[in-house]
């Protein structure tokens, strides 16, 4: 599990990262994705002065115009979610790590796809998929560009340029980690998303990777049901934890 960890803040780094005790504490200026500004628990035996911990958390987060949130994976010490809920912290956006062997899917169907060159071309497919707003693009342009380990951007698109689906493929090792899988709304349940991720995975064994691995939203049943086809299974869940609205 803390290797999954480790393999999964390299996947998508913050731009800033300190640690207090065993707690990693991400953040970005310029994305506010939680996985980029949240505070990580790694070791369920740190639990010393919980209290003063949280409170200058609170004031690095306040010093980058950012919420607090904790990702509590089972990592986190108990006495740490106790702590939450005597101060009536919600828990929102239960999630879950999935995990499959490679070797053992059939991507026989798999097209070779060329990775994308442009970081910025990629990132502009994703945000037009995902609706998300177009001003989250120089952030994510930077933290892809610092990302370490290898990684794949691939896309479909028509000839007509409209785009049909996306997905980054981020290869740490043996470990290949599957993000921002989407499709285009009007395409979905026809297999677009499918055949990327196929394309994404031969791709990952030509660079070493034996395992892949992805985080989904648990309540995602659609995505679930996909993943699972590939023989994904579950290995761990976390969620995140914020001040009650």
């Amino acid at each position: 599990m803390r290797r999954m960890e480790a393999v999964s803040f390299r996947s998508f780094p913050s731009t800033v990262i300190h640690y207090d005790g065993t707690w990693a504490i991400r953040l970005t200026a310029g994305h506010p994705a939680k996985r980029l500004n949240s505070v990580n628990p790694l070791d369920p035996r740190d639990v010393s002065d919980l209290e003063k911990r949280l409170e200058l958390a609170r004031r690095r987060f306040e010093s980058y115009g950012r919420e607090l949130v904790f990702r509590q994976t089972p990592l986190a010490p108990r006495q740490l979610d106790e702590l939450l809920d005597a101060a009536k912290w919600e828990t929102f956006d239960d999630s879950m790590v999935m995990a499959a062997s490679i070797e053992e899917m059939d991507l026989s169907s798999a097209v070779d796809r060329v990775p994308l060159a442009d970081i910025g071309r990629w990132v502009d497919c994703f945000l037009k998929l995902s609706g998300e707003p177009k001003d989250r693009k120089p952030g994510m342009v930077e933290v892809l560009s610092v990302t370490q380990p290898k990684v794949g951007l691939f896309v479909e698109e028509r000839s007509t340029g409209e785009v049909l689906g996306s997905v980054r493929c981020v290869v740490d090792g043996d470990l290949a980690g599957l993000f921002e899988i989407e499709t285009n709304p009007k395409f979905r349940r026809k297999g677009h998303a499918s055949k990327l991720m196929k394309s994404a995975l031969k791709w990952a064994v030509s660079q070493g990777a034996r395992i892949s691995w992805l985080q989904v939203v648990a309540d995602n049943e659609p995505a679930i049901s996909l993943y699972e086809k590939f023989g994904f299974q579950e290995i761990y869940t976390y969620s995140y934890r914020r001040q009650a609205q």
